[in-house]
């Protein structure tokens, strides 16, 4: 079974937060830090990766999107700072190599 993710991705300073569902998060998180889509993240420069939550389909992955969108930044912020207080990019290390 393919496995499905809930992320977020921050700019250098911490003050944007994205947050994404998909179901290859490797190759996701490459497209953001390439800028291959000239979206949020490109335009406000998110390309690593701070949090990020497994789930079995991507039905479940996007309820919890949904969800998390609908909280405020303060609440983001608790959920990073539990697993990851210093926000390192969490992709830091990954090989990104896609033909």
């Amino acid at each position: 079974m393919n496995k499905s993710y809930m992320y977020f991705m921050a700019n250098k300073n911490n003050t944007t937060i994205y947050v994404g569902a998909t179901s290859n998060l490797v190759k996701r998180v490459y497209q953001h830090k390439t800028k291959v889509f000239k979206g949020f993240t490109a335009k406000y420069n998110c390309d690593k990766l701070v949090y990020f939550e497994e789930f079995d389909s991507i039905e479940d992955a996007i309820s919890r999107e949904k969800q998390i969108k609908k909280g405020n930044r303060k609440r983001k912020e608790n959920l990073i700072n539990k697993d990851n207080p210093e926000w390192n990019d969490l992709s830091e290390g990954w090989l990104f190599y896609f033909d």
